[in-house]
């Protein structure tokens, strides 16, 4: 895998940028940018909550098809689902000859809800790492290593204008790593479904659902299922697995390498390779996109039923008692 540093990418972009939405990443994108030198504008739709936000921190918002009437450099980070719509309602008919249309998930373009013009550079730089980190580390002088991804190379420059991107961003600092589209897309999607999100609140649950029909207080199952892993995953996101293993016990740790295999064996493995298989054939992206376009009614059914799941009340009571979690209820 190439990987880029800042002494790889040009000093500055120089040109003017248009960031579209002003959510996690949203936020820290512009005003990373603005910090870097960068002429940024904000494109929200009228009324947006978002503008006041964007106003104190210095930034002008604006209607989008204004914002990328004013930019050559367009870089959208709004929510995959609606993307396709806001590029053909009020970003496609804006954008400036040879401009360069950017993305930081790779789901609208290789899931075709966007197809850009011939003569646009079209490409991605997404930050391994939430939008706050994104922000908070560029202040203290550090980055998040991001991905770059070339779609469309219509001028002969859209690889130094996103290296120049990334630079600014601060991804420079840590390590731009080279991609595609397709595969940023796929593995995204796996990782989100079969472990991150899926695998792992389903783990979760039916671990807590294990003990407590077995008779063991709930409030037990929660710390053994749910608050510790937390301590877990910090271990392997410092040292991988292997420094987990050795900070954890050695009855853990055979625990781990005699029981882990039991829970996911085959069968599981099966599973994922199906799940893999419904992204690569884009049949998830259309289950995801009719869902969208019929209201999500089974979409909040099931974010229903979970929210009252019975770890999820056990949880509420057992955070409300330890204060330095600044515990965040939804």
């Amino acid at each position: 895998m190439k990987i880029h540093y800042e002494i790889d990418c040009p000093p500055s972009l120089g040109e003017p940028v248009a960031v579209i939405g002003y959510g996690s990443q949203g936020r820290a994108h512009a005003l990373n940018l603005r910090d870097s030198g960068e002429d940024v504008r904000v494109g929200l739709y009228p009324g947006s909550k978002s503008i006041e936000r964007v106003e104190a921190d210095g930034l002008r918002a604006v209607p989008v098809p204004e914002a990328v009437s004013e930019a050559t450099v367009v870089m959208v980070l709004t929510p995959d689902a609606g993307q396709g719509k806001l590029f053909r309602e009020s970003i496609e008919n804006h954008l400036q000859p040879r401009s360069m249309l950017m993305f930081a998930h790779g789901f609208a373009i290789h899931f075709a809800q966007i197809k850009p013009d011939a003569e646009l550079d079209v490409a991605m730089i997404a930050p391994k790492g939430p939008g706050h980190l994104v922000r908070s580390t560029y202040v203290q002088g550090q980055g998040i290593p991001a991905l770059i991804a070339v779609h469309q190379d219509a001028t002969g420059k859209a690889w130094p204008r996103a290296l120049a991107y990334a630079r600014a961003l601060g991804a420079g600092r840590a390590g731009v790593l080279e991609t595609t589209f397709k595969e940023e897309t796929e593995t995204d999607l796996f990782g989100e479904q079969a472990v991150l999100c899926g695998g792992v609140s389903s783990l979760v649950k039916t671990g807590f659902e294990t003990l407590v029909e077995a008779g063991y207080q709930p409030e037990l199952a929660y710390f053994e299922v749910l608050h510790e892993l937390k301590l877990i995953v910090d271990l392997m996101y410092r040292g991988g697995l292997g420094f987990m293993r050795y900070s954890i016990s050695d009855t853990a740790e055979y625990g781990d390498y005699v029981s882990g295999p039991r829970v996911i064996d085959n069968h599981v493995r099966e599973n994922m390779r199906q799940i893999l298989r419904e992204i690569q054939d884009g049949s998830f992206a259309e289950k995801w996109l009719d869902e969208n376009s019929n209201g999500r009614e089974k979409f909040m059914a099931m974010r229903k039923k979970d929210s009252e799941h019975p770890v999820e009340k056990v949880g509420r009571d057992l955070r409300s008692m330890m204060s330095w979690l600044e515990p965040v209820e939804k």
